[in-house]
């Protein structure tokens, strides 16, 4: 009852100093970023945004209740946090009507009304992410981040300035517990840190594993194992090409560290130089170990030969080893090059990424989300997720219901993140993430990746931290 008197309160006061426009168009507004008919949780944060050229913005915000909103601003509206999960509690649908004055309109016109739908399937409170300049920058900041997606609290998990600026990467969650996760430290006092139950320690894996080191990785289900592929990888530019640069690497192996007894397991047919492997990836149930790989060609210069298969393997969780290979999307049958698996939740389907060719879609402007249903061997649409440009880097949720991934959409050059809802059987319209300044997203002059869900913030000491780096 006190919410709903708060929310009549909000309109009463709105309403001393409501416009009234003197015209209508039937036709949906432009706004910045897009959330006319996109599906959200009714657990996220506020959708605040801007309408470009606008002198003068009016917000009618109803849900299912028929609570009624209205806010106002100048280039763009934003929502107070508490009101708007007030009006998400418990309802299916926002429907929004948008009035602008500007020089086009000095009277004011309003817009035809849109829905916001409101998923009931709640998403993991928090996220993690890497904040970094483009791949073809130089760049002196990098970090890791985490962000709560109720709200718009940001905070770093880790910062290069304290890895005597060096980079730092390759994070990953272990059952979406932030108490469990690794990243890796490049350059002077770097390493492998890996935290397990809330405590950290700095591995060698180059030491252990004859001088391969630990990249793209993902944890076993179990927590017992962390599966790594270990890269050579450099980058070539254009002279004349859709894409700006090549990224790509000269060897790369995969090989499983055994965290408990601290050694890295390793099987031949994984660490030879006939093959390629990359992106590991376990599925939910730890009974199969997923990764992308390909027969070597002479890179840069054979860049469009290069093709990725996705295999699996089975692997046995009490001795860490691998069974036989069985692949599970034919680049040579299929077409492309297919990288990044991962596995829904309920280990039914696999999402991944697919481009002409190469090995890192994501600088590839025709990369896009593919999935595969692994029951019956369909290929389940995905058009809505995907742009005339590059998406990559993608994680589902807990509950399997929420899809986050990376798009060069925008501007071609700076990754930004979108979130996808996932009700079973469709893809729904996704949506940016959302930012307390809707036009953050235009100038943040920083680029998203390696986005993943967890249930809670990591908690880290700068000091444990620090010591890893510090020469002893």
């Amino acid at each position: 009852m006190k919410k709903h008197l708060f929310l009549i309160l909000l309109v009463l006061l709105a309403s001393c100093s409501k416009r009234e426009p003197q015209a209508s168009v039937d036709a949906l507004p432009e706004i910045y970023p897009d959330y006319v008919g996109v599906t959200v949780p009714a657990n996220i944060c506020p959708l605040n945004f801007s309408v470009p050229d606008a002198e003068h913005i009016q917000v009618d915000l109803w849900n299912d209740r028929k609570d009624h909103v209205v806010k106002s601003g100048t280039s763009h509206v934003k929502f107070a946090n508490d009101t708007w999960h007030d009006l998400l509690l418990g309802t299916s649908r926002l429907t929004i009507t948008l009035s602008v004055w500007n020089k086009e309109h000095p009277e004011g016109v309003t817009y035809k009304s849109f829905p916001i739908h409101v998923a009931q399937d709640e998403i993991d409170p928090w996220i993690a992410y890497r904040l970094l300049p483009p791949g073809y920058e130089s760049w002196n900041k990098m970090g890791i981040y985490q962000r709560n997606l109720t709200n718009f609290d940001v905070e770093p998990i880790i910062e290069n300035s304290q890895n005597n600026n060096g980079c730092v990467n390759c994070h990953s969650f272990a059952n979406y517990n932030p108490q469990d996760f690794t990243f890796h430290a490049r350059g002077k006092n770097g390493g492998t840190i890996v935290m397990k139950d809330g405590k950290m320690k700095k591995v060698d894996i180059k030491a252990m594993s004859k001088g391969r080191h630990g990249s793209y990785n993902i944890w076993h289900p179990s927590r017992k194992y962390i599966a790594f592929s270990s890269n050579s990888t450099h980058q070539s530019f254009y002279g004349q090409s859709k894409n700006k640069i090549e990224v790509y690497d000269l060897w790369s192996d995969l090989i499983v560290y055994d965290i408990d007894n601290e050694t890295v397991l390793q099987d031949e047919r994984f660490t030879d130089s006939l093959n390629l492997e990359m992106f590991p990836s376990f599925s939910p149930d730890g009974k199969w170990l997923y990764f992308s790989t390909a027969k070597p060609v002479k890179m840069p210069m054979e860049t469009d030969k290069l093709r990725y298969s996705i295999v699996r393997v089975p692997f046995d969780e009490r001795t860490g080893g691998l069974g036989d290979l069985d692949t599970v999307y034919s680049a040579h049958s299929q077409g492309g090059t297919a990288m990044m698996p991962r596995l829904t939740p309920d280990g039914r389907y696999m999402l991944f990424s697919l481009g002409e060719c190469g090995g890192y879609n994501l600088y590839h402007m025709e990369s896009d989300l593919k999935m595969l249903d692994l029951q019956t061997g369909e290929m389940v649409p995905t058009d809505i997720l995907n742009s005339p440009r590059a998406e990559s880097f993608h994680a589902w949720s807990s509950n399997g219901k929420w899809m986050i991934y990376v798009t060069k959409r925008f501007d071609g050059r700076y990754t930004r993140l979108m979130l996808a809802y996932w009700d079973g059987k469709k893809f729904h319209k996704p949506f940016l993430l959302p930012q307390e300044n809707p036009e953050d997203n235009i100038q943040l002059l920083m680029a998203y990746n390696v986005p993943e869900f967890i249930k809670a913030p990591v908690v880290v000491s700068k000091d444990e931290l620090a010591k890893f780096f510090t020469k002893e």
